[in-house]
């Protein structure tokens, strides 16, 4: 049987399933969602900002109603589709495909009549977290007994005894989107891209603080290079799966994270994160004072200075999203250096470990960062990208780096 005509019967089919789904919503109500499966930062963020507003009575319709999810083609992590499949109703494959043509009909017809967009889920803000949800509501993710017992066998093969501290640093280079099924020129993203080893001074420095630190990534262009064994390079060892990417982010004591797909997971297990490196600015995730944010250095080709983050700002730089942007605007980023950095993710620790001391100027410096940020910056969809602002910027670099918020 070829393509087409299964392609036929699935949108006859379909029609007369619209029809259906039509007829019975004054009674019923059916919605249907594509799940992002193929990215895991969508994977998790989108799924677990749907469950929270649910919890929060937002997106609920006044009436019966059954929400039925289906992946794409390509599921990037299968532990995360298992858990989820727990949590909310994916349907099989084949009745996901069936689905997806009623979809495509509904956002066909959807130009006409828009009373059909009751039967689309989506999610308020896809993965930004602008109602502050997360903090209010517990995570609906959780491992089974048999999944407890299977990580923390494995965290104890790595060397990692019961109660031990241990970080998730992930870092972004071009080898994951050059690896997945869907092809393209991946180079736009190449700003976001850092050198491992440019990270390896702050994991030293974590493992004298008694952490292990777990170098993630589903691939990665190279190895970590250190002799310290308690720092333990989980992407290219061999030993790195699908289950022990979201067992690692869920239990780590917090994640360094570029600002990257992984770090969601981290995130919707309510784990703190350190971000370092985080471009651009006006999507930073301030949403928890689980996170710490520092952001790349921007330079200005035309004179080689450093821009404050008011200069940011006035050229609109706060929304690139690509090598090509940063160029338009005349801007060179350069990434935080290995000190930088260090002093970054042990300010994290001693903050969670209560030994953080603060400094006088502090708080004037977290307030005048704020006082600049632009919080109510409007994404590419229309939409604000952040809520209530609780995140913290890097008091070390602010104390190093004063005029940079003047």
């Amino acid at each position: 049987m070829s393509t087409m005509f299964k392609n036929l019967i699935l949108y006859a089919l379909a029609s007369a399933a619209l029809l259906f789904i039509i007829l019975i919503r004054r009674i019923y109500l059916v919605r249907l969602h594509q799940l992002p499966s193929s990215r895991i930062g969508l994977f998790a963020a989108h799924v677990e900002l749907y469950c929270c507003e649910i919890d929060a009575g937002i997106n609920v319709p006044d009436q019966k109603y059954i929400d039925l999810f289906y992946m794409e083609k390509d599921v990037c992590n299968e532990q995360l589709a298992i858990m989820w499949s727990r949590e909310i109703i994916v349907t099989p494959y084949f009745f996901g495909l069936f689905l997806q043509k009623i979809e495509h009909l509904m956002s066909i017809l959807e130009v006409r009549f828009t009373s059909l967009n009751v039967h689309f889920i989506g999610v308020t803000q896809g993965d930004r977290d602008v109602n502050n949800l997360l903090d209010a509501s517990p995570n609906h993710l959780n491992f089974i007994q048999e999944e407890e017992d299977r990580g923390g066998n494995k965290l104890r093969s790595f060397g990692v005894t019961d109660n031990a501290k241990f970080v998730c640093l992930i870092v972004r280079d071009s080898a994951y989107l050059e690896s997945r099924p869907y092809k393209g020129n991946w180079s736009y993203h190449n700003y976001r891209d850092t050198d491992i080893q440019t990270y390896v001074m702050a994991a030293e420095e974590l493992t004298k603080m008694g952490y292990f630190v777990f170098r993630m990534g589903a691939a990665v262009n190279k190895s970590i290079e250190t002799n310290n064994p308690r720092i333990i390079d989980y992407a290219t060892n061999g030993m790195r799966n699908d289950f022990m990417d979201i067992y690692l982010g869920a239990k780590c004591d917090f994640c360094i994270s570029v600002g990257t797909g992984f770090d969601a997971i981290p995130s919707i297990f309510r784990r703190p994160i350190a971000y370092v490196n985080n471009t651009p600015l006006g999507y930073f995730t301030t949403w928890s004072n689980r996170f710490l944010l520092l952001s790349q250095h921007h330079y200005s080709t035309k004179d080689d200075n450093e821009l404050s983050l008011k200069e940011i700002i006035d050229r609109g730089a706060t929304l690139c999203y690509s090598v090509e942007c940063y160029d338009e605007k005349n801007i060179k980023l350069i990434n935080n250096t290995p000190e930088e950095i260090r002093d970054q993710v042990v300010e994290m620790a001693k903050r969670l470990e209560g030994t953080w001391i603060p400094d006088s100027i502090d708080k004037t410096l977290q307030e005048s960062f704020w006082s600049v940020f632009p919080s109510d910056i409007i994404g590419e969809n229309g939409q604000p990208l952040h809520g209530e602002v609780k995140s913290l910027f890097s008091a070390s670099f602010l104390r190093n780096n004063p005029k940079w918020v003047e």
